[in-house]
């Protein structure tokens, strides 16, 4: 059923699926014909207490004959956003406004609407500033603490984030610090929002502590991902994607200032799966080299208001002495007479 439906275009639609002509529904209702046809053209409504029978008969509930939904597709939400982000452009932000109210009056439980169309309200007043923008403020802020209630955790989030920003905007750090909660301890969305407080209200060194933290997470989580990803290329016999991601990975791995030996490590395990003798040599060569930058990410500056270990001189050479031993693992049986393997046992 599409929404807007009248009453009077509900009732024909679904006389018509019951087969029964108006003098027919008429008579079953105790009405005239005359009647049922003015309803259906919209030129009257029937009596209330007509209603239920009406529907009883039609086979719907009172809310369908109503055209009344609880919820809106995603489809209709998404066609109604779109046309409010083109009617700004024409029309008056406070006819705008109006219209949206009056609609989430009518969908007063669907979320998804309220949240995307408070989302879409409140950017536009920031940007079109009309000359009332903070009168909306309460309504916006209001639809955005409804949907703090959602049973779905990203209109949760994405409500508790709107806010948070907000009253950063309005620089009330206490207030936006309230919404923090809504994040989980392990979300990185929480810890960046905490720095961002920590850098409003003078705590800049645990601002800078706490990017810092979050740039390193990053770069472990994304060198996992490369990982997973790269063996899943491997075990679908895709060399040269395997290959691409050990470049990802060295690359990464400069960027985020990690040291010689972060950005030589990878690409053994490829290598030895291509049983390619002189690319394995190469690595294994530049790994033996670099053993002792392992800790050099410590000495970045993109780190320098962490606290970070350094790395012990007997860890970088046990490390050493082990990758050294690995030269006779089987997995290398493959690099047997190569000369630059050979070189390598005996440095």
């Amino acid at each position: 059923m599409k929404e807007n439906m009248s009453v009077g275009e509900v009732i024909k639609r679904y006389r018509k699926s019951k087969h029964l002509t108006q003098e027919e529904m008429a008579s079953r209702l105790g009405v005239t014909a005359p009647a049922v046809n003015k309803w259906e053209k919209g030129n009257a409504l029937p009596d209330v207490a007509l209603l239920a029978p009406i529907a009883r008969l039609l086979g719907i509930t009172t809310d369908e004959l109503l055209s009344f939904k609880d919820e809106l597709t995603d489809e209709e939400i998404n066609q109604y956003l779109s046309n409010i982000q083109k009617d700004l452009e024409s029309k008056s932000f406070r006819h705008i406004f109006l219209s949206v109210k009056e609609k989430i009056a009518k969908y007063p439980n669907c979320e998804k609407l309220i949240w995307q169309a408070a989302v879409i309200l409140d950017a536009n007043r920031m940007t079109i500033k009309p000359p009332d923008k903070d009168n909306y403020e309460d309504m916006i802020f209001g639809w955005y603490e409804r949907c703090l209630h959602s049973k779905d955790e990203r209109i949760r989030n994405q409500a508790a984030d709107s806010l948070f920003h907000g009253f950063i905007r309005k620089k009330d750090y206490e207030k936006a610090v309230q919404y923090l909660d809504y994040f989980s301890l392990e979300n990185p969305e929480r810890k960046r929002k905490e720095a961002l407080v920590n850098s409003k209200t003078g705590k800049r060194r645990e601002a800078y502590r706490a990017y810092e933290e979050l740039i390193f997470r990053a770069y472990q989580h994304i060198q996992m991902i490369l990982n997973d990803l790269r063996t899943l290329y491997m075990e679908d016999d895709n060399h040269e994607m395997a290959k691409k991601l050990v470049e990802v990975s060295s690359s990464v791995a400069s960027a985020f200032e990690m040291g010689k030996y972060n950005e030589v490590c990878y690409g053994l395990d490829v290598a030895a799966w291509e049983r390619d003798a002189a690319w394995t040599a190469q690595l294994m060569g530049e790994i033996l080299d670099n053993v002792e930058t392992i800790g050099d990410f410590t000495k970045s500056k993109l780190y320098q208001h962490m606290t970070l270990k350094t790395i012990n001189p007997n860890f970088s050479a046990g490390l050493k002495q082990k990758l050294l031993e690995s030269l006779e693992d089987e997995a290398f049986n493959y690099m047997q007479g190569n000369a630059e393997w050979e070189k390598l046992k005996s440095p």
